[in-house]
């Protein structure tokens, strides 16, 4: 299989404060807009490579019966280069609400958790030297 592209599409009930959550606090575009779907884009930083996201209304018919639910239990990590930074600008700046206050983990992750508007929870980290305990398990 040749993949040419990955993204993962938000099922929610609340389409345009999902959306405006990922304009305004993580960099995101919208290249396309209708009022059941939206796709978004991040632009790589330094040439790096673009992301993209799109948010769903979870009512529309090209959702299968049985499927037509708002998200639940879904976690989307964004590694950053200052956890520390971006932590001032979304909590102390922005006021959002941390889920999960920032920490420095034994595994390899300083980091934070927030949750946008649909419940999703948004993993913002930045990759430290894992403890000795957790050293190991990392392929190279």
């Amino acid at each position: 299989m040749k993949l040419t592209g990955f993204y993962p599409v938000i099922q929610t009930a609340k389409l345009a404060e999902t959306t405006a959550f990922y304009v305004e606090h993580f960099g995101f575009t919208v290249v396309f807009e209708a009022d059941w779907y939206v796709s978004l884009r991040r632009e790589g930083d330094d040439d790096g490579p673009s992301y993209e996201l799109a948010i769903l209304d979870h009512t529309h018919p090209t959702i299968p019966d049985g499927y037509r639910k708002p998200v639940a239990g879904m976690l989307l990590n964004f590694e950053v280069d200052d956890v520390d930074a971006e932590y001032k600008r979304l909590v102390k700046i922005a006021g959002l609400e941390p889920k999960l206050e920032i920490r420095t983990e034994t595994f390899g992750q300083r980091h934070f958790i927030v949750a946008d508007p649909s419940g999703v929870l948004v993993d913002v980290i930045t990759e430290i030297p894992p403890g000795e305990e957790y050293a190991e398990n990392f392929v190279e």
